[in-house]
């Protein structure tokens, strides 16, 4: 009986990163031989283990044969005679393909340390076609190590756009896909992963709503980049160097899915994309059964991003509209989240790095006052139903148009280059 550190772990450290978990493989083992040293059998599909005493995930070394469509057809072979190497092999990319003994040795049959030093990520075998939520990993990892230079290795992605030919991605089932795209959203550099799809000629069976962005031209002056693709994977890479979630992050990416159903004869304008774009969003959310929260607040973004920047010029009626619909005052922290968002959306353009953003401040302040309002006094009037409203309505209104000339003298302070970049 042996054990090996792998995977990540290894791989992770040989690029002096930080080690998160550690995963081992055990040789040589069966499952009596496990439980009998006190392991705790979690697995369901095969044989892994927890430790008894670090809670750490053992795997007996396996092998695998394709028997059927997706993630799901293979049967496993667990035999104490399999090693390590073989177990290595059924791996994803070489750089997870590397094992380490208990002295140190590193166990690497497919190149991985040179793959490793020459930033490459390269497929292991052509088993990766066996299961498509690979092209899911290769294209997350690609968003991981962007930082670190590594790039898709041209065979890799020759294997991958066979895959998307093939129809072999049409077997991936929506929890897969969305624990992927998940990940990918939280890594540093989050657009890279779509870009590597769109490298692979696949984002447009995977994410055809996102593909169809690129090549739709935006109007330069708001626009510099002009390419609503480019922005908007300029606009998810701002969102992660901006340190926003999880959740934000995917309203970005969802934000401008209706420029590419405006109609041709009204380019590069693209009036009426946010309602538009709002049916694309739940179609999305539905079709990779995207989680509710996420869904909630893509939504609100999508339809509500350009009152967003419009908001000094709002009237207060209309002020009060964008807030009510958003649901501002009984989900500040959501509402916050879509500030968040629109902060990307803007600072995603080419020159517009570092643009001020007073719209996102005067609009969270428009909501505390709102909140905070004493509707007391209004309430003791003992009005009915529909006079009670209209007139808590009234007091909100006037609340609003203070603050919103208190707004306009802070705006007025601002430089001529900022008021300039102000959307």
């Amino acid at each position: 009986m042996k054990i090996y550190r792998v995977g990540g772990a290894v791989r992770d450290r040989l690029l002096g990163l930080p080690l998160q978990d550690t995963d081992w493989v055990v040789t040589g083992a069966t499952v009596e031989q496990m439980l009998a040293l006190g392991y705790k059998s979690i697995g369901k599909d095969f044989p892994v283990f927890l430790h008894p005493e670090n809670k750490q995930e053992y795997a007996l070394a396996r092998s695998e044969r394709k028997t059927g469509p997706g993630y799901r057809g293979f049967e496993i072979d667990a035999d104490p005679n399999t090693t390590i190497e073989q177990d290595l092999l059924r791996r994803d990319l070489t750089i997870n393909a590397i094992a380490e003994d208990e002295d140190g040795n590193l166990v690497d049959p497919c190149g991985g340390q040179r793959d490793i030093a020459e930033r490459r990520l390269r497929h292991v075998s052509e088993a990766f076609v066996e299961d498509p939520v690979r092209v899911l990993r290769v294209a997350r990892f690609a968003a991981r190590f962007h930082d670190l230079g590594f790039t898709l290795a041209p065979e890799t992605r020759d294997l991958i756009e066979q895959m998307g030919a093939s129809g072999e991605l049409e077997s991936l089932v929506a929890e897969r896909v969305w624990s992927e795209l998940s990940r990918a959203l939280d890594e540093n550099a989050p657009q890279q992963f779509f870009l590597t799809l769109r490298e692979c000629r696949v984002l447009d069976r995977l994410f055809p709503e996102i593909d169809a962005l690129f090549g739709v031209p935006q109007t330069a002056k708001y626009h510099p980049e002009i390419d609503t693709g480019v922005h908007l994977m300029m606009a998810l890479g701002k969102s992660a160097e901006l340190g926003f979630d999880n959740e934000t992050r995917f309203a970005v990416l969802m934000h401008d899915l209706g420029k590419a159903t405006t109609a041709a004869d009204i380019l590069p304008s693209h009036h009426g994309h946010e309602k538009r774009g709002a049916a694309l969003v739940r179609n999305f959310c539905k079709r990779w059964r995207i989680p509710k929260a996420h869904t909630e607040l893509a939504l609100i973004t999508t339809e509500y991003h350009t009152l967003v920047h419009r908001a000094f010029d709002l009237r207060p009626a209309t002020l009060l509209e964008l807030l009510t619909r958003a649901d501002c005052l009984r989900k500040p922290e959501r509402f916050r989240k879509m500030l968040d968002a629109c902060l990307a959306d803007l600072r995603g353009r080419k020159g517009f790095d570092n643009a001020a953003y007073p719209q996102a401040g005067f609009l969270e302040r428009l909501g505390e006052r709102l909140r905070a309002m004493d509707i007391d006094v209004i309430q003791r009037q003992e009005l009915d139903g529909k006079a009670l409203g209209e007139a808590i309505r009234r007091a909100r209104l006037q609340l609003i148009e203070r603050e919103k000339a208190s707004a306009q003298e802070d705006r007025g302070k601002l430089s001529i280059d900022e008021q300039q970049q102000l959307p």
